[in-house]
């Protein structure tokens, strides 16, 4: 749930400019999210655990 003032929540009392900057800030952190994700998963044959991971679980 968002917090409230009053009657309304927070985000219907933000300005345009704040909502977009929150949007792109979001945009952002999801497309690092993905390029570690995609990093992480490169060049790996699919069901192989990779060395990395391998040394991890020991």
């Amino acid at each position: 749930m968002t917090n409230r003032i009053g009657n309304k929540d927070i985000a219907q009392h933000r300005s345009k400019q704040e909502k977009k900057r929150i949007k792109q800030d979001n945009i952002a952190r999801e497309a690092v999210k993905k390029a570690t994700a995609k990093a992480k998963y490169r060049n790996e044959v699919k069901g192989r655990v990779s060395a990395a991971q391998a040394a991890q679980a020991f």
